[in-house]
């Protein structure tokens, strides 16, 4: 009989490999359930040896990827079966297929506490791993008292108890109460005697747990650990089943050596210097060998081991030789110990007396700078940026400049970013700095931060000597023929403010440094053509002898601006046209810009905050947090002491509206120079620092939350131009919310921003600041939430509900109910686009602060733009595709009336803003627009789209265009959104408007020119 009902498992697995594909597998898996299903509804007395032959194959089907979703009740039910293979089977399903929660394991409890208690060895081993595998809170209460006490029984053999301190391990992390630290420390310290090697590893990974609960009830269990690591250093007493490559049980040391440096200090001389023997033998004995295996075991434990030095603190001829056994390892083939070497001597340089003996690997560690594997450079480049000093800085940075040209694009910015830290900070003289920083613009311009070329602004101006030396330097990289829009606005600014000190120079007349700046004008953005603006205004104030050519030049420029559709540009073209007719006031009005008021350098501010953690921090930081949720939590580690700490990501601190005397001539002057005033809120500008340090990367750079336009691909032009955008991307209505605590900054303004770029801030208020940071890729999509608590409180009944559309699929990890003071809460979203659809999931998140319940709907920016990238396409693509979509619904055309008047330029920047690439030259109109994009949905795969603009240039109000693709629903829904851009909405149903006042515009951070206003 059991022959037969075996070959019948072997006969089901026999037809599945022989399945020809995916169709006829899932064929006979259906009929196999069908036939499972019908066995377990009308045969009321099914043995349990049919039961275990049918679990069998319920449990192969489910290992094939199917659900199973009955049966569940018949493998339970056979953990009560009186012989061990009905058991057995029982046991092995019962934990494949059911999690903790499951109503079923309630019914299972009585049954696996009576095989803990009883005498049968095997039925106890079989229990305990159940429990140590899906044991809940629930069996946690019922049965800790009993894996205690086979834990601590001497009468068990060694293969039972090293399950139950497994076992109670899992029990442990679902429920701390269940070890009182109390009583477990004397039990806990008498386990650490076992002679034993599998109870006693088994024993140590509950002690670490315990201890990093809470280390104070077990200083006892310290000199234990240190006698098991000296048997262990001196091979006394392990067998050969735990000796691992000739290293005794290295597993056994790793978890020792762990639990120690949850200890503070270890005061007992004896203890302490046994253990140092211990480590210094392990340092001395362990190298690089060809096997892979033995180097991993090795390896395990040297690197715990040097976890152990750093926390202790050892003597500094200790710390010397692991500097230098590392220093062998960041030398060798092997990646994963380059990897590990570069790694650990990065938190060596914590300790500040190896400093000096970490430097004489810099040759090496600039090596692996070009290392092939992207992790090994990474970890490379933080070392040289921790081991940057006075002394090297020039060489280090040096290097830097040069690895910057052929550096990853996913490294670029930190690269950039970190070069101008060490050049700012160790600078041995300003005009080096210079030089650094205009090289790094000119290398890596689209990856360096705008707050980098605002430094420069501003040590040229508060240093007179360095102003003729930098306008030299300006004027020296617009000879280039190609040269960085950041170039352009950094050398236009600064040969605006200080060029007439190189009047003299031959090529350095106004005249010439007008010409040579205006022939970069056509290539810029709209932020750039207002730094322009200013140049020019200041060229012509600084002429010493009028130049009728050159201002009616500059006039004819300040003309064609007056009507642009930007408000801003228009503001500054009709301001300084009417200015520059002033005369011999026009010096007094565009006086040069005085001196910045002296500060610490935001970007220094940054790299103080950004040390590298301590072994022990990272170490319990990252226990802690595999032990709590599937939400990261990341504690801020500023003093909570009342006074709002320095915020680590602005440059410059926003001027307070009170202002007097010189600092109210100095924001005149920048109202009319640079025709930028930052405005902030009162409340905003002295709000607690931006707790989303990790949603811009470890060195990005942010300033006060404004309402950001500008895409990677393209700029919109005016706040008008996105005013749609709620209407357009945000149909999901959002109720009336009434809440006592109000926002920081308009929620509608910081949704529409988000639409257009993958990271910032969402929601935040005085207790709270939400961010989001995005990744899309076709039609999947992962976004982080980052819950950010502001206050020295915490915030409780902490809920966040997501309601999505019917064309998206979104799950979002737990929140956990509270999150602590001054920490940040990281919630993973993931968002599957199953078909096009304009409609938002709203984010209903609730938290309560002391009294106050708040309570907000906030819209995700999960839009369809986000499922759209940029393609071109040529004449040879395009048409064939064109012609092939012939007719509604696949082809939809439609005149627009109505539309905001624009450029076709200004148009081009608004597809491409939206991912939709214009494509020149493929309409022989010079009126039209083609543009084309990729849209990805689980639906339509990635599918093509194609539209055609037909404007008329004696009236720009209206428009004709034609959307295609192979989806209807797609090319309606794609025709509403371009609609719904391009038309101009009543006032009376406009979204707010992001710039609330036309002579004095809110700083955008992604707007460079407007942030400029920001250094003052």
């Amino acid at each position: 009989m059991a022959l037969s009902g075996m070959r019948g498992l072997s006969v089901f697995i026999s037809d599945i490999r022989n399945c020809q594909n995916k169709e006829q597998e899932r064929l006979r898996v259906d009929k196999e359930l069908g036939n499972i299903r019908t066995k377990f509804k009308n045969d009321k007395g099914v043995s349990h040896y049919e039961k275990k032959k049918y679990v069998w194959k319920m449990l192969y089907i489910f290992m094939l990827g199917y659900d199973v979703e009955f049966g569940h009740m018949e493998a339970v039910s056979l953990i009560s079966a009186p012989k061990y293979p009905e058991k057995q089977v029982g046991y092995i399903v019962t934990s494949c297929l059911l999690n903790e929660n499951h109503d079923f394991l309630r019914l299972a409890i009585n049954t696996v506490r009576n095989d803990i208690i009883g005498r049968n060895e095997t039925f106890q081993c079989l229990a305990l791993t159940l429990v140590g595998n899906i044991g809940g809170r629930e069996f946690s209460e019922s049965l800790a008292p009993d894996v205690q006490k086979l834990l601590m029984s001497s009468s068990c053999r060694p293969l039972v108890r090293k399950k139950a301190a497994l076992c109670l391990l899992r029990l442990f992390r679902k429920n701390p109460d269940v070890v009182n630290a109390d009583g477990w420390s004397d039990r806990m310290t008498q386990l650490l005697d076992e002679r034993d090697l599998g109870v006693l590893t088994s024993s140590m990974s509950l002690l670490v747990a315990l201890v990093a609960n809470n280390h104070e009830a077990y200083w006892s269990c310290v000199p234990k650990c240190v006698k098991i690591l000296e048997r262990l250093a001196r091979n006394q007493d392990v067998p050969q089943e735990y000796t691992y490559y000739g290293i005794p049980s290295p597993w056994l040391q790793v978890k020792a050596m762990r639990a120690l440096q949850y200890f503070p200090n270890i005061e007992d001389p004896n203890t302490r210097k046994s253990l140092f023997e211990v480590l210094q033998r392990i340092l001395m004995g362990t190298d690089v060998v060809k096997n892979v295996n033995k180097n991993n075991a090795s390896h395990a434990v040297l690197f715990e081991a040097l976890a152990l030095v750093m926390h202790l603190d050892a003597e500094k001829e200790m710390m010397s030789q692991c500097v230098a056994l590392l220093g062998k390892f960041i030398a060798v083939r092997e990646p994963n110990i380059r990897y590990l070497g570069l790694e650990n001597m990065t938190r060596m340089l914590m300790v500040t007396d190896v400093q000096d003996i970490i430097k004489r690997h810099q040759a090496q560690i600039i090596t692996s700078l070009k290392d092939p594997d992207i992790s090994i450079r990474r970890r490379a480049l933080d070392l040289l940026y921790g081991m940057c000093d006075v002394s090297n800085a020039k060489e280090i940075v040096e290097e830097l400049l040069q690895y910057l040209s052929t550096a990853d694009f996913a490294m670029r910015e930190e690269l950039s970013l970190k070069a101008a830290i060490l050049a700012e900070k160790f600078a041995p003289d300003l005009s080096w700095y210079v030089d650094v920083i205009l090289q790094l613009i000119d290398k890596a311009g689209d990856f360096v931060s705008d707050d980098i070329w605002f430094r420069v602004v501003q040590f040229v101006t508060n240093n007179e000597d360095l102003q003729p030396y930098a306008a030299v330097k300006a004027r020296e990289y617009l000879d280039k023929t190609a040269i960085h829009e950041t170039m352009v606005k950094v050398s236009a600014y600064i040969l605006g403010e200080f060029g007439h000190l190189l009047a003299r120079r031959p090529g350095c007349s106004p005249k010439e440094l007008f010409n040579i700046i205006h022939e970069k004008l056509p290539t810029v953005s709209i932020s750039t053509i207002a730094i322009l603006l200013s140049t020019y205004a200041k060229i012509l104030m600084h002429m010493e002898h009028p130049d009728p050519e050159l201002q009616n030049q500059i006039w004819a420029v300040f003309h064609k601006y007056e009507s642009s559709i930007d408000a801003e540009i228009q503001q500054r073209a009709v301001e300084y046209l009417a200015l520059s007719k002033k005369g011999a006031d026009l010096a007094d009005i565009l006086a040069e810009m005085p001196k910045f008021p002296e500060r610490q350098s935001a970007l220094i501010k940054k790299a103080e905050d950004t040390e590298v953690d301590t072994a022990e921090q990272s170490a319990i930081k990252l226990r802690a947090q595999q032990q709590t949720s599937s939400a990261l939590v990341v504690t801020d580690q500023q003093p909570a002491n009342g006074t709002p700490p320095v915020g680590p990501l602005t440059l410059v601190k926003i001027p307070s509206t009170s202002t007097t005397g010189d600092e109210q001539s100095r924001q005149r002057a920048l109202s009319q120079s640079n025709g930028i005033v930052a405005e902030v809120d009162s409340q905003q500008a002295t709000s607690s620092p931006d707790l989303l340090g990790d949603l811009l990367g470890p060195l990005a750079i942010e300033g006060p939350p404004v309402t950001p336009l500008q895409s990677e691909h393209g700029l919109v032009s005016g706040a008008e131009d996105t005013s749609a955008i709620d209407y357009a991307l945000a149909l999901a209505p959002v109720d009336e919310q009434t809440n006592t605590v109000q926002p920081i900054g308009n929620i509608a303004e910081r949704f529409q921003s988000l639409c257009l770029k993958d990271s910032g801030v969402l929601y935040e208020d005085p207790n709270i600041q939400i961010g989001i940071k995005a990744d899309w890729r076709g039609h999947h999509g992962r976004m982080v939430l980052f819950l950010g608590n502001k206050n020295v409180g915490p915030l409780e009944s902490v809920q966040a509900v997501i309601l999505p559309p019917t064309h998206l699929k979104l799950e979002l990890s737990q929140v956990p109910g509270t999150i602590p003071p001054r920490a940040q809460v990281q919630c993973p979203l993931e968002i599957v686009n199953l078909r096009p659809s304009r409609d938002v999931a709203v984010l209903d998140f609730s938290y309560k602060f002391g009294s106050s319940m708040v309570n907000v709907k906030l819209r995700i920016p999960a839009v369809l733009n986000k499922f759209m990238q940029i393609m071109t396409v040529s004449p040879e693509e395009f048409f064939p595709q064109w012609r092939s979509l012939s007719g509604p619904p696949l082809k939809l055309q439609e005149v627009v009336r109505g539309v905001k008047p624009m450029s076709l330029i200004e148009m081009a920047n608004l597809f491409n803003s939206y991912h939709m690439m214009v494509c020149p030259g493929l309409d022989p109109n010079p009126n039209n627009l083609v543009a084309c994009t990729t849209f990805y949905s689980e639906s339509t795969r990635a599918m093509l789209c194609l539209m055609r603009i037909e404007t008329d240039p004696a009236d720009r109000t209206q428009l004709r265009m034609t959307v295609a693709s192979g989806d209807p629903a797609l090319t309606f829904e794609l025709k509403e959104i371009v609609k719904e851009l391009l038309v101009a909405m009543p006032a009376s149903s406009q979204a707010p408007p992001l710039h609330a006042q036309p002579t004095s515009p809110v700083a955008d951070l992604t707007d460079p020119g407007a942030m400029l206003a920001g250094l003052m």
